[in-house]
């Protein structure tokens, strides 16, 4: 197996120095803040051979992920660099050799340094940093995590919600995702969503409209602006939020990667809100995703016309999301048992609502009309003994309900 590899050529994993301070950029005072020194100099091997792993697989590879939770990442580097092919599910000579294909000429240090040329580091499990929840993901956890920010992302995700949706939108779904995002933001919670057009876009700017913080998880390279419509969007994110990528620097997007992007949206957050998604879409990927996790599934709903919104209905409809209309609603799902809780929605309360039953009775027994009724009459509507009658009529004259006209009783019109 060796020959499928030149060694003169082969990437090594080298001891690198330790990490420079990560320059900082500006960010919201209320932003919880990263650790501002590198990883300690004894982790920078573990650290370089998940990156050098991060450029020889892609996105939530399984084999990958197995080997990982068996041997240290050092272990696996040297291992596909020297051809050993271990006793190990999924893992045969055909991907070992396509790993090695990926080998010559890679660079480990240098993607690390081109990272913190704009602010940002290289996280990898068991930092501090490091989101546990991604653990849920279980073989397809991420190798390791790109951000941009000066932001802690373990900490940003400890309060966060998915917003999602169809990238070609309407004017409906875009206004709901922005005024959703907003009112999440302004009761502290962490809009998450994937810079994309449409309901991604929407979401993110509802968040920084009020100030508050959001993470744009990428397809791509945390240095690379994509779509190009959103980069000024997607700059302002690493400013005042935090962006975040499995893929390497310099990495450009494709189908696939836009999907296996949606399972770390999924696992980052408390819960995942669909705002608008056709019956085929992306979003619903996402939500499919965040209900195998056990977190909170919800949707919006649309105009019954509107196929953007079919797929929410359908999603709805089989149980799969629970049907929110506001951030109070979000709230109470994805937040602390009895502190989050929405406020009891009701109709107005009219005063004859606060009338106890008998007076109700009668008062519904009364007559509209101009001659009114007499107490007889209104005792067989109402089946109430004549004296109690009489007794209720008083309470209601006191109420300004009704009148007395000689001996009968009407309603009193308003005006």
């Amino acid at each position: 197996m060796k020959q499928l590899l030149g060694h003169p050529q082969t990437a090594q994993v080298p001891q690198a120095p330790q990490s420079p301070q990560v320059p900082r950029a500006t960010q919201s005072p209320q932003a919880p803040r990263a650790a501002a020194a590198g990883p300690p100099a004894a982790a920078e091997p573990e650290r370089l051979a998940r990156v050098l792993l991060n450029r020889l697989s892609e996105p939530g590879d399984a084999v990958v992920g197995r080997w990982l939770a068996q041997l240290p990442a050092v272990d696996v580097v040297r291992a596909i660099r020297d051809g050993t092919v271990p006793d190990h599910p999924g893992l045969d000579s055909a991907r070992l050799a396509a790993y090695q294909a990926r080998l010559p000429g890679l660079a480990p240090a240098d993607d690390l340094k081109r990272v913190r040329d704009i602010g940002g580091r290289f996280i990898i499990p068991g930092d501090t940093e490091w989101p546990s929840q991604l653990d849920d993901l279980g073989d397809g956890r991420p190798i390791g995590l790109w951000t941009a920010g000066t932001c802690s992302l373990r900490l940003l995700a400890l309060r966060s919600v998915a917003v999602v949706g169809s990238r070609a939108c309407t004017a409906y779904g875009a206004h709901v995702a922005g005024e959703l995002s907003a009112q999440l933001a302004e009761r502290g919670w962490v809009v998450v969503s994937g810079a994309a057009y449409g309901i991604d876009a929407a979401a993110h700017r509802g968040a920084l409209a009020v100030g508050g913080m959001t993470v744009a998880v990428l397809a791509c390279g945390v240095d690379v602006a994509y779509p190009k419509g959103n980069a000024e969007l997607i700059r302002r994110i690493g400013v005042q939020g935090l962006l975040v990528s499995e893929l390497p620097p310099g990495e450009h997007p494709n189908r696939f990667r836009f999907v296996l992007r949606n399972r770390v949206i999924a696992a980052l957050t408390r819960g995942t809100v669909v705002v608008e998604a056709a019956l085929r879409s992306g979003a619903l990927s996402t939500a499919r995703r965040a209900r195998d996790l056990n977190r909170h599934t919800m949707g919006v709903a649309g105009p019954v016309t509107s196929e953007l919104s079919a797929g929410v209905h359908a999603l709805i409809r089989s149980g799969g999301a629970t049907l929110v209309t506001d951030a109070a609603e979000i709230t109470e799902l994805v937040g602390a048992i009895g502190d989050d809780l929405a406020p009891q929605r009701s109709g107005p309360v009219l005063p004859r609502d606060l009338l106890e039953p008998a007076v109700a009775r009668v008062l519904e027994a009364v007559p509209a009309t101009a001659e009114g009724a007499p107490v007889e009459r209104l005792a067989r509507q109402s089946g109430l003994p004549p004296d109690e009658v009489l007794q209720r009529l008083y309470e209601l004259v006191s109420l300004g309900f009704v009148e007395r006209h000689g001996a009968h009783w009407r309603v009193v019109r308003r005006r």
